[in-house]
């Protein structure tokens, strides 16, 4: 199998993907397979971050999530990735910038 990585895919690619990998998880949500159906979702998220500008995000900015309750302060960009603090913890994460409320 020669799967493409979601950085070198076209945004209808990216579109298509994350509608079969939506299919996938939910099927595996029905059969009870919870690994699976967590991996799938993983994976969307990341193929979503690619349908986002990374310059739409500012190190030294805090950003809510999407979750609605969560903070976010980025020190700095890699990619699709934004690397930083949660709710002012000391511990650094990179998290995909498609968590990332816009």
């Amino acid at each position: 199998m020669n799967e493409k990585r979601f950085s070198e895919m076209t945004k209808p690619e990216l579109r298509q993907e994350i509608t079969a990998l939506n299919e996938k998880a939910k099927k595996a949500e029905q059969m009870g397979m919870l690994n699976e159906f967590a991996v799938y979702e993983r994976r969307v998220l990341l193929a979503k971050a690619y349908l986002i500008n990374p310059d739409d995000f500012k190190p030294g900015k805090t950003y809510q999530l999407k979750d609605g309750q969560t903070t976010f302060s980025i020190s700095y960009m890699n990619g699709q990735f934004a690397w930083g603090y949660r709710n002012n913890e000391s511990k650094l994460e990179g998290i995909p910038i498609s968590l990332i409320e816009q």
